[in-house]
């Protein structure tokens, strides 16, 4: 009997996968994966954040690249997604999971 495969939440990254709140301006990727659970306390439901995530692009294998942050607390972001400008706070880009290029 073959067990089918169900990724876990809680599966481990490859080392240069990290949060997209963890980005620094300049720094380029690929998503690899969008959750809609973050480690802080939501405005919304996680399938909430994760839908509007969706909807704005944050899709798996979407090139991304971020471009500003702002001056207190580095708090929001703005992101290059594919061919989209989008700015979110880091609270909700926890929500995202990047695979960096090396630097």
């Amino acid at each position: 009997m073959v067990e089918a495969f169900s990724p876990s939440l809680e599966a481990p990254l490859e080392a240069d996968v990290r949060p997209l709140a963890t980005a620094r301006r300049g720094d380029r990727g690929v998503i690899v994966r969008v959750t809609g659970v973050s480690g802080a306390a939501e405005a919304v439901a996680a399938d909430e954040l994760e839908r509007r995530l969706l909807e704005m692009g944050f899709v798996e294998g979407a090139a991304i690249e971020v471009l500003h942050e702002g001056l207190f607390g580095r708090d929001p972001i703005a992101v290059r997604v594919d061919d989209t400008r989008v700015a979110l706070r880091r609270r909700e880009a926890d929500a995202v999971s990047v695979k960096f290029d090396g630097q």
